[in-house]
């Protein structure tokens, strides 16, 4: 490692969690002669990229920052370079400064700088709310801050796969969620879809998601995952509320997806630019009757297949011209098929978004999980 690495690697360690960029812009311009740095946060809709020190946010399709963001590559404009801030898949925003690398050491050397810059903002933020408040283009409701602190993230790359999900309306989502884990070879995924409005809605689904959590960190399989959770939500609401989920465990290995359809989330296969809807043995929601028995069904993918699963609040959305409906949806799945997970969720829910021409009265998950059977 360079020396110059070695003075940034230390500098951002030592950095007061809410001064992380700071102090960055300040061994930069040292080391590199970096001037005018700044780091443009994604907002919670993925509509926006907003300046966390100065300056109006960029919401322009095609500008510079979203071409870097969206293609995790750098890009450069003028004197201008930008340089995607990316930890294990997760895309917080974009790298702003001038002027542009002199060199190619040069320029590996920024770009390893930005991705440490992602793994220190994620780690910064459990010691300040400062880059948490930045990424907000507007207030969250409290349902929608309860929800989104229930997240595990937007977006995972890891060996033999790549993964995003996304919430709409993203500043007053209510019972709509997502989990999802990655241990000993295999990838865990939840999609949630809690009984209710507001607060209810919030407080049934962060009950499961915990609940489903608490399960799976004890090594138990996804029949009994669900079994426990659907325990612990009858047990508060005594089945008068419930909760839909849609539970999948992928072997990273052998392509061999274990699934529980619990409710309404719908998942679907892109496989060879087809839409291949999944059929699933339709099992009783989370909480509705004090005891039911679940059973896993066995799926196997194919090399390159994508995995999106829905909640009814994609397909059933409401506009002008009626219902977006599953034409729309099939059509919208197979169009974004060469596009990253986390492109193709915020192209999904932004056509969503422009069908319903306002903000969706129902709350819209969209999860996107590919395998590329490269795990060893």
């Amino acid at each position: 490692m360079s020396e110059r690495l070695t003075a940034v690697r230390r500098a951002l360690a030592e950095a007061a969690a809410d001064r992380v960029v700071e102090c960055l812009a300040e061994v930069l311009t040292k080391e590199y002669g970096v001037d005018d740095l700044d780091v443009l946060l994604v907002d919670y809709r993925l509509s926006a990229l907003i300046p966390l020190r100065s300056g109006p946010s960029v919401t322009r399709p095609g500008d510079p920052a979203w071409r870097c963001f969206d293609h995790q590559t750098e890009v450069g404009a003028g004197h201008v370079t930008y340089l995607p801030v990316t930890a294990r898949g997760e895309r917080m925003g974009v790298l702003r400064f001038i002027p542009r690398p002199s060199s190619e050491v040069e320029r590996a050397e920024l770009a390893e700088v930005a991705t440490l810059l992602g793994h220190e903002l994620q780690a910064a933020a459990a010691g300040t709310d400062r880059y948490t408040v930045a990424a907000r283009a507007q207030r969250l409701t409290l349902a929608a801050e309860m929800q989104w602190e229930l997240l595990p993230g937007r977006s995972r790359v890891g060996s033999g796969f790549s993964l995003a999900g996304q919430l709409e309306p993203a500043y007053a989502i209510r019972g709509d969620g997502f989990d999802w884990a990655e241990h000993d070879g295999r990838v865990s995924v939840t999609v949630l879809n809690g009984m209710g409005d507001g607060m209810t809605a919030a407080l049934l689904t962060a009950l499961a998601v915990h609940a489903l959590r608490n399960a799976r960190r004890a090594g138990l399989g996804l029949a009994d995952q669900a079994a426990l959770a659907d325990q612990a939500v009858f047990a508060q609401h005594r089945g008068a509320s419930h909760v839909e989920a849609l539970l999948l465990e992928l072997n990273l290995e052998t392509g061999e997806v274990q699934v529980v359809d619990a409710g309404s989330p719908r998942m679907m296969v892109l496989r060879a630019g087809e839409v291949v809807e999944q059929p699933l043995e339709a099992q009783f929601p989370l909480g509705m009757f004090e005891t039911s028995d679940y059973e896993t069904q066995t799926l196997r993918l194919q090399p390159g297949d994508r995995l999106v699963i829905v909640s009814d609040g994609v397909s059933d959305a409401l506009g002008h011209a009626g219902r977006y409906g599953d034409s729309a949806l099939y059509r919208f799945v197979r169009r974004t098929g060469g596009q990253a997970p986390l492109q193709a969720v915020r192209s999904l829910l932004g056509d969503l978004r422009a069908f319903v021409s306002a903000d969706l009265e129902d709350d819209a998950v969209a999860v996107c999980l590919d395998w590329t059977a490269s795990a060893g």
